[in-house]
């Protein structure tokens, strides 16, 4: 059995797999931020506890996040496109399924059920754009992937709630149904031309991805609990029992005949070091955000649509600035590009840091304006340089860790916001469940530390980037298309 490079695909081809890659990673945006809209009125018409409704997300992360990398290396091995398919059409039928659903536990387990269809379904959308373009043509097209995810991330709040506001919660359910129907049977359509083997093809390590599931299941559920509960002794005992999984993932992939992340992977020219980028970006960015929605509706005591207009800069500019760090990757390399935008990142951090009750829209735009400038920049590039540099056979799996860093990092940076805000604020003060309001005097006294740790964070990614290539040129290794076929020939439907 062999993994296989196909001749260079046509250009009606590349088109199709670049459109199935970007409106399959804003579907999945979209449902995940519209239903934090619908949340209340889900709550109401099911007669949900607050436990249950959180449990609709929480349900959905630990799952994608879990089978990420796993599902990256069944896309290497079995071709991204099929992945992507039927991840698309399984996410469309959960999507469905929520929206007629009868009571909460179905919709927590179907929630669920789109977790492990998205993670089939997101490491496909990078692979199968490393299939279809020469290394040296990936920039654009992963900004435009990014591009999308900004714009659905942006509208996908305001759509919901028109939605329903008109037609129901259920209604938010069925908006993406249609696209994913269509891309999922689009990407089966898509021809990928016969391919000649070149090397084994990438094994299954079951093991590992079993305790690499745990490790993140455990961290990421304890994670998503301390916003509302601190860190109680049971989120200690989460903390290590992901501790020890994950100890004995690293034992495993040092022995194991063919690991699930090889070491090849990491030692690719700047692949770990993007990694932990892109985690420390979305942490700062993410806990940034958390703190300053609180801070306009606690402190400026603006409603959820005034506060989003206020933090409208932060999403124009993830939109706008996916397409130019392309541009900017091109002519200045990784190593310059991601460290001035993770600078921006920290700078825009900063100046959130010192917002008080005073701040106008100027002053609060301005700030939002430079972590979207920053953010945006660094997914694009960072993301260009795990998938150029990642080796062939490996590139699902580099697509698994790059989507296992963009969901980890935000739970991570809320999680340390909330703890930092209860520290700073009052010995004695519980963690915000989302339904109290703080004092702005207390908040106003942890707001500047929080950020500032935070901040730190940013900087830290930037000091990081100097160790990225000075060139946005692929190793000699990556510079082959890679096959988006099953590792045995087969003909292609």
């Amino acid at each position: 059995m062999t993994a296989e490079v196909p001749p260079r695909p046509q250009a009606v081809q590349r088109n199709l797999t670049l459109a199935c890659s970007v409106v399959g990673a804003m579907v999945v945006a979209l449902d995940g931020t519209a239903l934090t809209v619908v949340q209340p009125a889900l709550q109401r018409d099911l007669g949900a506890s607050f436990a249950q409704v959180q449990w609709t997300s929480t349900g959905y992360l630990i799952a994608v996040a879990s089978l990420l990398v796993f599902a990256g290396r069944l896309g290497d091995r079995y071709g991204h496109r099929r992945l992507f398919a039927v991840g698309t059409l399984g996410f469309a039928a959960a999507s469905a399924g929520v929206g007629l659903a009868s009571g909460v536990g179905w919709v927590i387990a179907l929630r669920v059920a789109q977790g492990v269809f998205g993670a089939l379904l997101q490491p496909a959308t990078l692979g199968m754009l490393r299939a279809a373009f020469p290394p040296d043509r990936l920039g654009m097209p992963i900004a435009l992937r990014m591009g999308g995810i900004g714009l659905a991330a942006a509208t996908g709040p305001l759509v919901g709630g028109a939605l329903a506001t008109q037609l129901g919660w259920r209604s938010v359910f069925f908006l993406g149904v249609v696209p994913a129907l269509v891309i999922g049977v689009l990407a089966l359509m898509v021809r990928v031309p016969a391919a000649r083997p070149t090397a084994p093809a990438p094994g299954l390590d079951l093991p590992g991805a079993g305790l690499l599931a745990v490790a993140l299941a455990w961290l990421v559920h304890t994670l998503v609990t301390v916003p509302e509960h601190g860190w109680t002794p049971a989120a200690v005992a989460g903390l290590s029992a992901a501790a020890v999984a994950c100890t004995l993932f690293v034992r495993h992939e040092r022995r194991a005949a063919s690991p699930l992340v090889p070491p090849r992977l990491l030692r690719s020219a700047g692949v770990g070091t993007a990694l932990a980028i892109l985690t420390a970006a979305s942490s700062a960015m993410f806990g940034a955000l958390f703190v300053g929605t609180y801070y306009l509706q606690d402190v400026l005591d603006l409603d959820p649509l005034d506060s989003a207009l206020r933090a409208l800069p932060l999403a124009v500019l993830m939109v706008v600035s996916a397409p130019l760090s392309a541009v900017v990757l091109r002519r200045h390399g990784p190593r310059r590009t991601i460290t001035a935008a993770m600078t921006v990142l920290a700078l825009g951090v900063l100046a959130l840091s010192r917002l008080d009750a005073a701040s106008g829209p100027v002053a609060t735009g301005g700030a939002f304006l430079l972590v979207g400038a920053g953010f945006g920049t660094v997914m694009v590039a960072a993301t260009a340089v795990v998938v150029r540099q990642a080796p062939v056979a490996d590139a699902g799996v580099a697509g698994g860790l790059q989507q296992t860093a963009m969901n980890v990092g935000p739970t991570v940076g809320i999680a340390v916001a909330t703890t930092l805000m209860t520290t700073f604020a009052s010995p004695a003060a519980g963690p915000r469940d989302g339904r109290s309001r703080w004092p702005a005097a207390e908040f106003l006294t942890a707001m500047p530390p929080t950020l500032t740790a935070l901040a730190a964070v940013a900087a830290a990614g930037a000091l990081a980037a100097t160790r990225l290539p000075r060139s946005a040129a692929p190793s000699a290794d990556t510079a082959r298309p890679m096959a988006d076929t099953p590792a045995s020939p087969v003909t292609h439907p």
